[in-house]
């Protein structure tokens, strides 16, 4: 018998792990999205440097994302160690903690009850459920999956405690459970969930009961008493775990006041909590039962939900509350699992609102577990006496199941990028301002800024003082070429919020791209002040800092950054650029070699090596860096123009005039580009070729010496006398200590009098 019953429990992890799999593997194809995924992995520096002592000391003691998890910082930190930025391999790991929750699961109910197919039937709805995808196909979810392995693992040694009063387990219990708090502090109703267990299956309340329901003679009172009798044992019991859950939920409060996440009573009164709760407990009900139009963000319906859907969700729910106590003893697993979701719903259900949502799918993911088990258990009861009940309840409960599972791989697939989710967001919500954003976002990611603009427009409509959404209208606008447009919007960004850090941020580079250098340098130091570890800020003041001549201020924010980071690419190539405008190649080549070995991809990288190997007179190693620049960035101008300069060196007139055409085509206002097009081409004997390109680079660059002197030359060549002392005259007017034009000049102006020629005097 134990062998058959070994078997069949074997053979039901392997399906259940199997349909989990077959369910969520296709998120291994998924990337990232732009919500939360770049604050806990991409764009999260402690994360993406893998596991330090640095970082995993931050995981200790940060607060960012207005939680303390140091559980989850680790998990993402060994993935990155692991895998990388590769989101697949991110998201699997997702998939692989929910298929073992979902085994712990089946486990822990058959252990605790024998009752191996309706624990497997619970185990499969948690698996397959369509509210769960979101917990599942979400990566910076991890804490979701995460803390709920926990959450199992302590149940699973609560029971080996019970079974033997030992104190090692119950020590092992307190341990996975402190673990669990560190992943997610929704763990905090574990001491209440543990009393439940207690009721049911466990049954160690069941003395009590019999006695309170078995003494008729007797008063109420004392059936009471033996009951609270019985029950103080089990709650003191529970201490050490009650301070846990208390300690957390301080230092949860803590971090969620510190990170803004917690929003006061005046912007959302108690009374309109307790209504959106009440509401909240019902719809998650309708939308177990009813799982359509899944959304990443529902939105809190300003001012509240309307008096009479409160009321009818209210009187609901109190109904259900009397029937679960009413027959507490004659049917305990109703009671069990009701009050196992209503009461491990707690912690999100707003009574203390984080964030502007009324409600979220991930929020189901422990407290459906109860309703799973009130279906799984009393279903068969209430159908027991049915003619063939057992075989249509297994018909019924496989159809069930393979329902889910179609709905579950449906809804996951809106989690494979970020246009997708709020593409689906938008359809289900019109009015989501967060849905309008996040599309926004995805198609400013691919380059669509027109399309992005629409969305982000749409968002404002719906929250018009959100500075987040203001910023990125003028993105798109900049994007777009409407400088005065987007400088209006980062305006009114930062009289609403003068301190606005990506307003500052963002401002500040289109100062950098305007060439006004000063002015980028205040606004992006400001703007770092108030993000102080931002990587690319950092590279931006340095970058500024660079270009006023400030090298050591430069070099120490380039350093910031690697403090941060120590193998951030952008920072070592920084460092590279001043080190070679200052003269120091072999510094420079060390660093440019650095940056290139952390992104070997790095076109820029390779560009700039190449420049600097140029110099020290490695033309064929410059060269292949060139080369593989163009490889990586094809539209790379500066690369095209470095490769025409070496190939023109080397006589190779023909392939560098490719090249300078291709750099003029991308970069019209690339004035060297011009200049080099034209030497090649009179070289080619294009003259006036030559000629119209020199007035090109002229025209873009009023003061280009060369250019002047150049064409003047051709000019006074092609017999043009009067054409070519004007261009000299010009040029010495821009500059007159240029001496190649005076020289040239006063050569023409002398032969023209040895010659006895009568011209206009320039």
């Amino acid at each position: 018998m134990g062998k058959t019953w070994n078997r069949h429990q074997v053979w039901i992890c392997i399906g259940l792990a199997a349909v989990t799999l077959a369910v969520y593997v296709q998120v291994h194809r998924y990337d990232f999205v732009n919500l939360d995924d770049g604050r806990y992995v991409f764009n999260n520096s402690h994360v993406t440097n893998g596991l330090n002592w640095q970082d995993v000391a931050w995981a200790f003691t940060a607060f960012d994302e207005a939680n303390w998890h140091p559980v989850t910082w680790l998990s993402h930190m060994v993935d990155c160690q692991i895998f990388g930025l590769n989101a697949g391999f991110h998201h699997l790991t997702n998939v692989l903690l929910h298929a073992t929750n979902t085994l712990l699961l089946f486990l822990i109910f058959q252990k605790l009850t024998g009752a191996r197919w309706k624990s497997a039937f619970v185990a499969g709805l948690f698996a397959l459920h369509p509210l769960h995808a979101e917990s599942v196909a979400w990566v910076a979810e991890r804490k979701d999956v995460l803390s709920t392995l926990f959450w199992l693992l302590t149940l699973w040694a609560y029971i080996g405690y019970v079974q033997r009063l030992d104190l090692k387990r119950y020590l092992l219990t307190l341990l996975f459970f402190a673990l669990g708090l560190m992943a997610k502090p929704m763990l905090v109703t574990i001491p209440f969930v543990l009393l439940l267990l207690d009721f049911w299956p466990l049954g160690r309340f069941s003395a009590a009961l019999q006695t309170s329901t078995g003494n008729a003679g007797r008063s109420k009172q004392t059936g009471a008493d033996l009951l609270l009798e019985r029950a103080l044992p089990l709650v003191r019991e529970k201490i050490p775990f009650f301070l846990l859950s208390a300690v957390s939920s301080v230092v949860t409060f803590v971090a969620q006041k510190e990170g803004g996440a917690v929003k006061t009573l005046e912007i959302l009164p108690f009374g309109t909590r307790i209504a959106g709760a009440i509401h909240s407990y019902l719809a998650y009900l309708v939308k177990a039962a009813w799982p359509r139009n899944l959304s990443v963000y529902y939105r809190f319906p300003w001012p509240g939900y309307p008096s009479w859907e409160v009321a009818l969700a209210a009187s609901i729910l109190l109904c259900i509350i009397v029937l679960a106590v009413r027959y507490a003893s004659r049917f305990p697993y109703f009671a069990f699992g009701w009050f196992w979701y209503l009461g491990t719903l707690v912690p999100v259900i707003g009574l203390v609102q984080v964030g502007g949502q009324a409600m979220a799918d991930r929020y189901t993911y422990v407290p459906l577990i109860g309703i799973f088990v009130v279906i799984a258990w009393g279903i068969p009861d209430v159908v027991a006496k049915w003619p063939g009940a057992q075989k249509s309840l297994a018909v019924a409960g496989v159809f069930l199941l393979l329902v889910c599972s179609i709905a579950t791989w449906h809804q996951a697939g809106y989690w494979q990028d970020t246009i997708s989710l709020s593409s689906h967001a938008v359809s289900v919500d019109k009015e989501n301002y967060l849905a309008h954003e996040l599309l926004g976002i995805g198609l400013t990611k691919h380059g669509n800024y027109q399309e992005a603009l629409v969305q982000y427009r749409e968002a404002l409509r719906l929250m018009p003082s959100e500075t987040q959404i203001i910023n990125n209208v003028a993105y798109c606008l900049y994007q777009l070429g409407k400088v005065d447009q987007a400088l209006e919007q980062y305006s009114t960004t930062l009289k609403i919020n003068p301190d606005d850090p990506i307003a500052l941020r963002d401002l500040g580079q289109v100062r950098f791209d305007q060439g006004k250098f000063e002015e980028a340098a205040d606004l992006f130091g400001r703007a770092q002040r108030k993000l102080p570890n931002d990587l690319a800020l950092l590279c931006s003041l340095g970058n500024a800092l660079a270009k006023l001549g400030r090298n050591q201020q430069a070099i120490d924010a380039y350093n910031s950054a690697l403090r941060v980071q120590p193998a951030y690419a952008d920072a070592l190539f920084g460092l590279g650029i001043v080190f070679a405008g200052q003269g120091q190649a072999l510094d420079a080549i060390r660093y440019f070699e650095t940056a290139l070995q952390i992104n070997p991809d790095y076109a820029e990288a390779h560009n700039n090596l190449g420049n600097v190997l140029l110099q020290q007179g490695q033309t064929v190693t410059a060269v292949r860096h060139y080369a593989e620049a163009l490889r990586l960035k094809p539209n790379y101008a500066e690369a095209h123009y470095n490769m025409g300069v070496v190939l023109n060196s080397q006589g190779k007139s023909v392939e560098a005039i490719a090249h300078y055409r291709e750099a003029v085509r991308l970069k019209p206002d690339y004035a060297d580009a011009f200049y080099n097009l034209a030497v090649a081409l009179e070289s080619q004997g294009d003259v006036a070729g030559a000629v119209a390109n020199y007035e090109e680079a002229i025209l873009l660059k009023p003061d280009f010496g060369e250019a002047y002197n150049n064409l003047g030359v051709t000019l006074f060549n092609l017999g043009q006398v009067q054409k070519a002392l004007d261009i000299f005259a010009l040029a010495l007017r821009v500059n007159p200590g240029n001496a190649d034009a005076r020289r040239n000049r006063d050569a023409i102006l002398a032969g023209l009098k040895k010659n006895g020629a009568r011209l206009r005097c320039p």
